[in-house]
């Protein structure tokens, strides 16, 4: 035990034991430099010279671009890459999600047929979408053209259940409805009785997504309006327009006819949809203006 104790004393006094290093200058043999330490000394500068190294290191590593060349670390630019995918991922969604939608409200409208819940269907018709018969003041026309289109149809206010946005809508022709809006035998149009070769217009601003012939409903014009409002004109004798063309309200977009195998006559069958939904369209648009 007292050997113990004894090498315990010998080797502390051996840290604390003061050396002195001395420089000689070999020419006059005069004392240059000096130093004093200890072995305590000696390790305590090694033991924070690595402390410092350490420390260093790791702060060199994780806050500047070297840990991109370490395995194991993504770079920023492949983080910033990944949630700028991911961001526009969500957005592709959202988009795929509309273009869905729009698709069937297109095919709904061309095949006549409504896949969505009747009792919405009535909701809307009913209480939501209420006539507009407004008196407001005309603007003045832009042109002789735009002067003459609103002389001659009777226009109006349109309601958008979203943000309450107003439009106007033109009549797409004049004349005897036929065969009214009947959502309970599937009837989501309006068939107007007219001549063979009425001009058929838009009844507002949009872009034709649909101008093709088909065995049933002949040559149909579909329009893409904003606020989600989707018109429709089947039965054409001609069609004016192609896919993609931009058309103003009141445009001349088709000719009256009898074309297709459901045609019973010369006239027009005009439908309008909102937001993938089906409507009457004489809650918006008088069809006896001009008789």
């Amino acid at each position: 035990m007292a050997n113990k104790k004894n090498n315990n004393r010998t080797w502390l006094q051996n840290l604390l034991n003061r050396y002195r290093m001395i420089v000689i200058n070999e020419t006059t043999f005069n004392e240059e430099l000096s130093f004093r330490f200890s072995r305590l000394n000696i390790l305590s500068i090694i033991i924070l010279l690595l402390v410092f190294i350490f420390t260093g290191t790791f702060f060199l590593v994780s806050y500047t671009p070297i840990k991109e060349f370490i395995p194991g670390y993504t770079s920023t630019k492949v983080r910033k890459e990944a949630i700028r995918n991911t961001f526009l991922l969500d957005s592709l969604v959202t988009k795929f999600q509309k273009q869905d939608q729009f698709i069937k409200s297109i095919k709904s409208a061309l095949s006549g047929k409504n896949e969505s819940d009747e009792g919405l269907l009535k909701e809307i018709n009913k209480s939501n979408l209420e006539p507009f018969n407004r008196e407001f003041n005309r603007v003045k026309a832009d042109s002789l053209l735009r002067l003459e289109v609103m002389q001659e149809d009777k226009y109006n206010l349109m309601p958008n259940s979203k943000n309450n946005v107003k439009f106007m809508l033109f009549s797409p022709a004049s004349g005897l409805i036929s065969e009214p809006f009947n959502s309970e035998i599937k009837h989501f149009a309006v068939d107007i009785a007219l001549a063979k070769d009425t001009p058929i217009k838009s009844v507002a601003v949009g872009t034709v997504v649909l101008a093709e012939w088909t065995s049933d409903t002949g040559y149909v014009i579909v329009i893409k309006h904003n606020h989600g409002l989707l018109s429709v004109y089947k039965h054409n004798s001609t069609i004016e327009k192609s896919q993609g063309d931009i058309v103003q309200a009141g445009e001349v977009i088709a000719f009256a006819g009898n074309s297709g195998e459901l045609s019973t006559g010369y006239h027009l069958h005009f439908e309008l949809w909102i937001d993938g939904y089906p409507v009457d369209p004489t809650n918006f648009i008088d069809f006896s203006q001009g008789l």
